[in-house]
C-alpha cells in the first residue's frame, strides 16, 4: 500500500495580549461568573489574546517565512492603546471581553498584519476583524452560560493599556485531551520606527 506522508502541522494564528495587569482586573470582575459558572471551559488568563489574523493549520515549514515580515512590520509600527471592555458571546456558547481604546489603529495594524501573510503565499480565510478576546466556553448542554455570564460584564471597563509586542502564536487546539493551550512561536516589540 502506497500512503503518501502528510507533513506536520501547527495551528497558528497572530495575535497581541493584554499586559498581566489589565488581565488581572478583568479576572477580577469575572470572578462571580467564576463561581457561578463552573461547568464552562474558562481559557487560561495567560492564554488571552487579541487575534489580528487565524491562518488555521499551517504546514510547520511554513511558519519561519512569516518571522521576516512580521518582525518587519512590528518594528515600523508604534503600540496600540487599548482597553478592555464589557462583554458578549457568539452563538450562545463562546464568552468574550470587548476591545475599545484605538480600534482605527488596530484594524489597520490587523489589516498590514493580513496583508504581509497573504505575500508570504499563506492561504487563509480572511474574516471582518471582530476585536475581542475569547473568555470561555459553554459547553453543547448548556448554553445560556455564556448569555448570562455576559450579563455580567456589562458594566466592565479596565485601563487603557498599550500593546507592545506582535505575537506569532501555536495551538493544541484538537490535539488531544485537555484544555487549550497556546505559545509563543515568536513576539516582536513594536518600536515605531516609522
Amino acid at each position: 500500500m502506497n500512503e503518501q506522508i502528510r507533513p506536520a502541522t501547527t495551528r497558528v494564528f497572530i495575535a497581541l495580549a493584554p499586559p498581566d495587569d489589565a488581565k488581572q482586573e478583568l479576572a477580577q470582575a469575572l470572578r462571580p461568573a467564576y463561581d457561578a459558572y463552573p461547568r464552562m471551559r474558562w481559557n487560561r488568563i495567560e492564554d488571552w489574546h487579541i487575534t489580528l489574523a487565524f491562518l488555521g493549520e499551517l504546514p510547520v515549514a511554513t511558519v519561519p517565512l512569516l518571522r521576516p515580515p512580521l518582525a518587519e512590520l512590528a518594528a515600523d509600527r508604534r503600540s496600540v492603546e487599548l482597553q478592555l471592555r464589557g462583554g458578549g458571546h457568539f452563538d450562545e456558547r463562546v464568552l468574550w471581553s470587548g476591545v475599545d481604546g484605538d480600534v482605527e489603529a488596530l484594524q489597520l495594524l490587523a489589516a498590514e498584519v493580513r496583508a504581509a501573510v497573504k505575500a508570504c503565499g499563506v492561504v487563509f480565510e480572511d474574516r471582518p476583524l471582530r476585536p475581542h478576546l475569547t473568555l470561555a466556553r459553554a459547553r453543547r448542554d448548556a448554553p445560556a452560560f455564556a448569555v448570562e455570564a455576559a450579563a455580567g460584564l456589562d458594566g466592565f471597563a479596565g485601563r487603557r493599556w498599550p500593546a507592545e509586542r506582535l505575537h506569532l502564536v501555536g495551538s493544541n487546539f484538537g490535539r488531544g485531551p485537555g484544555p487549550i493551550h497556546y505559545r509563543d512561536i515568536e513576539a516582536w516589540d513594536f518600536i515605531g520606527r516609522t
